[in-house]
């Protein structure tokens, strides 16, 4: 794969070059690809797994052409981060506004585990966290939607 590719793919075409936040405006962008595959759950599967393996494939090259560790343009782990974050979850308004929130403070504010993994080399180190916040964002999400009754 050319240096051209991986940085399209790691930085999910140029919006982790956007000036500002560029995890929150990839994470956005993650979401609005959840709302459209949310229909069908096989694709929405498939999509979720392909952003996973292409991140691991590009972002710790990403990492190598850069020379910095985790660069903060390589954003395709927020995507998979937020796309797992949002898998099998109703979409109502509240529960859109609240794991949205909630996932970009479990990947900001980096809670153990994801403060260890984040320590990995490489790809493994940048796609772990974000799917690690993902994960804590949709067992949380789980729990308080059933508790409340949405489900």
């Amino acid at each position: 794969m050319s240096d051209k590719a991986v940085k399209l793919l790691s930085t999910w075409f140029h919006v982790g070059d956007l000036p500002g936040a560029p995890g929150t405006a990839a994470s956005a962008i993650g979401l609005l690809m959840v709302l459209v595959l949310q229909s069908n759950i096989f694709l929405y599967a498939l999509a979720l797994a392909a952003v996973i393996i292409v991140g691991l494939r590009v972002s710790g090259r990403m990492e190598k052409i850069l020379g910095r560790k985790d660069p903060p343009c390589v954003v395709i782990d927020e995507v998979a981060g937020v796309m797992l974050a949002f898998f099998l979850l109703p979409l109502t308004p509240a529960v859109i506004v609240t794991a949205f929130f909630l996932f970009r403070a479990f990947d900001m504010f980096k809670i153990v585990p994801v403060n260890l993994f984040e320590k990995l080399e490489g790809s493994k180190g940048i796609m772990s966290d974000d799917l690690i916040a993902g994960a804590y964002t949709n067992i949380v999400m789980q729990i308080a939607v059933r508790w409340t009754g949405i489900v």
